[in-house]
């Protein structure tokens, strides 16, 4: 099963990358996990696209009307009685990665304390006198 999971990622990536010119599909877009069922039968492929989410849509429905070819070519390289049918879906795990690394981070800037000007005391510390020419050298 991995091995047809490897050989159906490298087909699908080589067909988005070089073979597809469906401007639907964004060049953005790499398939990121590849699902194969225990029988062999179907292969869930995960695409992420970088965008918006209409552009994922977008190269969704692209890569869901070129299947067909993207299955013969896959089925030239499989040495399989039956290729699997080819499933498409979108991979959102990426987006809500970096959604979840930037909450992160905005919350740890909110709880740090700011940097305070020159001679205010923070707290637990005392103020500092400003310092003053002495005259010497006048």
């Amino acid at each position: 099963m991995e091995r047809v999971a490897s050989v159906v990622r490298m087909v699908v990536s080589d067909a988005i990358a070089n073979r597809l010119s469906d401007p639907r599909i964004s060049h953005m877009s790499s398939v990121t996990r590849v699902e194969v069922s225990g029988d062999l039968r179907y292969a869930t492929v995960l695409v992420s696209v970088m965008g918006s989410d209409t552009e994922g849509r977008r190269t969704l429905a692209g890569l869901q009307h070129a299947r067909g070819y993207v299955q013969s070519l896959l089925a030239k390289r499989l040495t399989l009685r039956q290729c699997p049918l080819l499933r498409f879906q979108l991979d959102e795990s990426i987006k809500r990665g970096s959604e979840t690394v930037r909450l992160i981070e905005q919350t740890m800037a909110h709880d740090r304390p700011e940097a305070t000007p020159a001679g205010e005391a923070t707290a637990g510390e005392p103020a500092r006198e400003p310092e003053r020419n002495s005259g010497a050298g006048a």
